[in-house]
């Protein structure tokens, strides 16, 4: 993509640069989509064997801070953090009063008073300022985007690469702790998005570059390479994640898209509640499915599914798995057309017909606990 002059960098940009990056805009901020010697298969692969190295920063960042914090939060996203503990992290979801979804992100509860969210980068404004608008009196809302960079360190033998810095690698997934390196307090949360073992790590701007590069000197031994946001995304699409404005958005539910294991349905109240209990009793009308091509070919994104001459959906993500060596899809098929796993569709691609098998996914088998 274009790079525009108010594209925001990461405080790493330099170092994607020496590492022959290539760049794309990803919610206003200008990210490393590929490296140089390799590009996403590799890059994908290094994830799946050995361990990769993400520059996530442009991901959002809020602090909710003051007297009843973590309640406040409760009560305005999905997920119920009454279910979990200080320490802990958790998938939640931003839901408007029609039961769309404004944004999915990860919440860290550090306690009653202090919940930290890390929601996606083109959203984090709109978040906050929901947020904001909602507080009551003593709760504070900080827009803390440009404060933070976020590393991802991912892949069967990240814990290892942790292990050589004396950073916290031993505990639990969704767990986060805090470590220290040259004189840096990082948090550390066991959590990714790519379906293998890793950790996302939450750094100050200004030690950002050093711990880059302590992560990449430690990983050498361990097979790691830097990866870009393009491998990110086959990463997720294998696992069958979502991706908000693809899987979903103000259009698209937590019901249709198989997230309602990330709503307290039982809390008395968060955004959209009313209108997600009336689809999730009367059933949705269309649901989230991966798709297999069974024949040559790689669907994309927003081409319609077929069950014979008729359009029974539309895919919402589409790519080649350089894991399975096989074109694989996500999309959304309408719940009157009784599709079920393992029927037999066709997407079309550019007039072509790509003959696809319904699966539930992760096409692949996941690594994450």
């Amino acid at each position: 993509m274009t790079q525009t002059s108010e594209s925001l960098r990461s405080p790493l940009h330099e170092r994607h640069e020496v590492a022959g990056a290539k760049f794309a805009e990803f919610g206003g901020w200008l990210m490393p989509l590929e490296y140089a010697g390799g590009g996403v298969v590799a890059e994908h692969t290094a994830v799946r064997t050995a361990v990769g190295l993400f520059d996530v920063s442009h991901l959002g960042k809020i602090d909710i801070t003051g007297d009843g914090a973590a309640a406040f939060v409760n009560r305005c996203l999905t997920n119920d953090l009454g279910r979990i503990e200080p320490g802990k992290a958790q998938y939640t979801m931003c839901c408007d009063d029609n039961g769309g979804v404004v944004d999915d992100m990860i919440a860290y509860l550090y306690a009653d008073d202090r919940v930290f969210l890390v929601p996606n980068a083109a959203n984090n404004a709109e978040i906050a300022r929901r947020l904001a608008e909602a507080a009551p009196e003593g709760v504070t809302v900080t827009n803390a985007h440009t404060d933070y960079a976020v590393l991802a360190v991912q892949g069967p033998r990240s814990a290892e690469v942790l292990d050589a810095l004396d950073l916290p690698s031993y505990h639990s997934y969704m767990s986060f702790d805090e470590g220290v390196l040259d004189d840096t307090t990082i948090v550390v949360c066991r959590t990714g998005y790519t379906g293998e073992h890793g950790y996302e790590l939450v750094v100050p701007n200004a030690s950002a570059v050093a711990v880059w590069d302590a992560i990449i000197a430690a990983g050498g031994p361990f097979g790691i390479r830097p990866a870009g946001l393009g491998a990110r995304d086959t990463l997720r699409t294998e696992m069958g994640y979502p991706l908000h404005g693809n899987e979903l958005s103000a259009d698209i539910t937590p019901v249709q898209a198989r997230n309602g294991w990330a709503v307290g349905w039982k809390k008395d109240a968060f955004w959209g509640k009313d209108a997600l209990a009336a689809e999730k009793a009367a059933g949705p009308a269309r649901r989230l499915w991966g798709l297999e091509a069974t024949g040559r070919g790689i669907p994309r994104a927003h081409m319609n599914v077929l069950s014979g001459d008729s359009v029974v959906g539309v895919t919402t993500s589409g790519t080649f798995s350089p894991t399975r060596k096989i074109g694989i899809a996500l999309a959304l098929i309408d719940t009157s057309s009784e599709v079920d796993e393992g029927a037999e569709l066709t997407v079309d691609v550019r007039g072509r017909g790509l003959d696809v098998r319904v699966v539930k996914p992760p096409f692949v088998d996941p690594s994450v606990k």
